[in-house]
């Protein structure tokens, strides 16, 4: 069995990593670290899974188990290692957003791989450390990447992503309380978004001449989870071959799959899944992307990361179903 301790609890991606991991059949949860929680059953935190854990938050850490997830504040992963150190066998996943850029990923004698399955699942394979895609970067990149790996990509980028309350994190803030949310809409962070450098990373690790502006407008959602992107691009070929082009990029891929016919959020909310739709119209390639910001974009993706570091079959404990309604 594969001992695992998480550090930062009490968030959304720490739930929905503990729901996950608590139906793994190859995982035994050893600790769930949280200073502000320390000695309160989990389920009191998050509170669905009262029956299915009995375990309470700690202030102490186990530095002997096989993997460690991060799921604290962007920003605080790397205070947190040079201040705790684990045995030479404990592999590391960070799902903030230190270790996600190339310059950033060797640190204190650990190599980071950014762990996009579908842009290099053999490295991930062999990888001691890994640090997690963001929610927005997965959704776009997806959407992109068959794209750059045939050199397609010459023209600006124009993306239009929308994601869910629960995107903005667990400490209620002035644009998440329901209030505001509820029956509203709104655009942040417009052209300056954090997730563009990575996504413009893996662009070049596929198309090095890649030189074009990525045009990423993020917007907030009135509902909790998701993640709906559009984006458009110059592209020279038929619909036919862009379709073509996406399945066969895709073939493999046990999470991500192309659709022939449009998609709506509710496919993949509470699954692992990217569901992608590619069009063509005036010259422009237009590619529909959706994921769950909580699953394939943050801890989902995580375990996937994680099962192939162990060498386990890609979906243990992924088998999540969307809602038909």
């Amino acid at each position: 069995m594969i001992k695992v301790g998480i550090i930062g609890g009490s968030g959304y991606t720490a739930g929905e990593l503990l729901r996950l991991l608590v139906h793994h059949p190859e995982v035994t949860l050893d600790f769930v670290y949280s200073t502000t929680n320390a000695g309160r059953p989990i389920y009191e935190q998050h509170a669905d899974l009262i029956g299915e854990i009995a375990l309470d938050f700690t202030d102490t850490i186990n530095t002997n188990i096989d993997v460690l997830f991060l799921c604290l504040g962007h920003g605080r992963s790397r205070s947190f290692l040079e201040k705790n150190t684990f045995s030479e066998h404990t592999k590391v996943i960070d799902l903030g957003n230190d270790f996600r850029l190339n310059n950033d990923q060797h640190f204190l004698g650990r190599d980071f791989i950014y762990g996009l399955p579908e842009l290099q699942k053999d490295t991930i394979k062999n990888a001691k450390n890994i640090a997690n895609p963001g929610c927005f970067a997965t959704a776009i990149q997806l959407a992109l990447l068959p794209l750059a790996s045939s050199g397609k990509l010459k023209e600006a980028v124009h993306v239009n992503a929308t994601t869910g309350s629960t995107g903005a994190g667990v400490m209620p803030g002035g644009t998440t309380h329901f209030s505001w949310r509820d029956n509203n809409f709104s655009s942040y962070k417009v052209f300056t978004h954090q997730h563009l450098d990575e996504i413009k990373e893996s662009v070049i690790q596929l198309q090095s001449n890649f030189e074009a502006p990525i045009f990423f407008i993020p917007n907030r959602g009135n509902f909790s989870k998701g993640i709906y992107a559009t984006l458009y691009t110059q592209f020279d070929g038929t619909e036919a071959a862009a379709k073509e082009l996406y399945k066969t990029f895709y073939k493999n891929a046990e999470f991500t799959v192309v659709s022939d016919k449009e998609i709506h959020l509710k496919q993949v909310v509470n699954t692992n899944k990217c569901i992608l739709h590619v069009s063509k119209k005036d010259g422009m390639l237009l590619v529909t992307s959706i994921i769950d910001n909580l699953i394939k974009g943050a801890s989902g993706q995580a375990i996937h990361n994680m099962n192939l570091m162990f060498g386990l079959d890609e979906k243990t404990g992924l088998g999540l179903k969307a809602s038909a309604f």
